[in-house]
């Protein structure tokens, strides 16, 4: 909603999951009435109603090994929206083939992290893996809204950041967020020379 509301040219929204209940919480796009129909159909509806300027592309899939590139091949900057860790290696092996900028964000419970991943120039989201404060979730992972309503206006300003040319983003930074005590911490990432998705696709070109 801020990236419209600010603007983008295009957003591609790339989701194939149907709305339920338990997304209302902290997806404040979608209504009870939303329930059982497509998340990408509904939050393009919704975001044309905040700002018809901005052209919204929904991609009504999975995002996986064989579609990845296809889809990401014409944005400028990739935010990661997403809620389980294989999904975000499939993510991650898209964005250093193709060399795009990745806004990560992630959520457990009263936590959060951001990191803003420029292939080959700092970690990619394998390597995060290796020094994340979240512990990976298997199955159902409960999330307090709010937080992700913090983790994802921060993605938001990072994203602005990049397209814009203005500020600093979280370039070799992970940004800690505990909202159980309003803490924020980050800490500082550097490469690791043999990561096994960097040194395989970043050789390639």
């Amino acid at each position: 909603m801020y990236l419209v509301g600010a603007g983008v040219g295009e957003l591609a929204i790339i989701d194939y999951d149907t709305i339920s209940l338990t997304d209302l919480h902290r997806q404040l796009l979608y209504r009870e009435e939303d329930i059982g129909k497509p998340k990408v159909e509904v939050a393009a509806r919704r975001l044309h109603d905040l700002n018809s300027t901005v052209r919204i592309r929904p991609v009504n899939e999975a995002l996986t090994n064989e579609n990845a590139e296809e889809v990401l091949k014409d944005v400028d900057v990739v935010v990661d929206a997403l809620d389980n860790w294989l999904s975000r290696q499939i993510l991650n092996e898209a964005i250093v083939r193709l060399r795009k900028p990745l806004v990560h964000g992630a959520v457990n419970g009263w936590y959060g992290q951001v990191s803003t991943i420029i292939p080959g120039k700092t970690p990619c989201l394998y390597e995060l893996v290796q020094v994340r404060s979240l512990p990976q979730c298997v199955g159902y992972c409960p999330v307090v809204g709010p937080v992700v309503g913090v983790v994802a206006s921060i993605e938001a300003t990072e994203v602005i950041k990049l397209i814009t040319g203005i500020g600093e983003p979280l370039v070799n930074k992970l940004l800690i967020i505990d909202g159980k005590n309003w803490v924020i911490d980050e800490i500082k990432l550097s490469r690791v020379e043999n990561c096994p998705v960097c040194s395989r696709y970043l050789k390639e070109k």
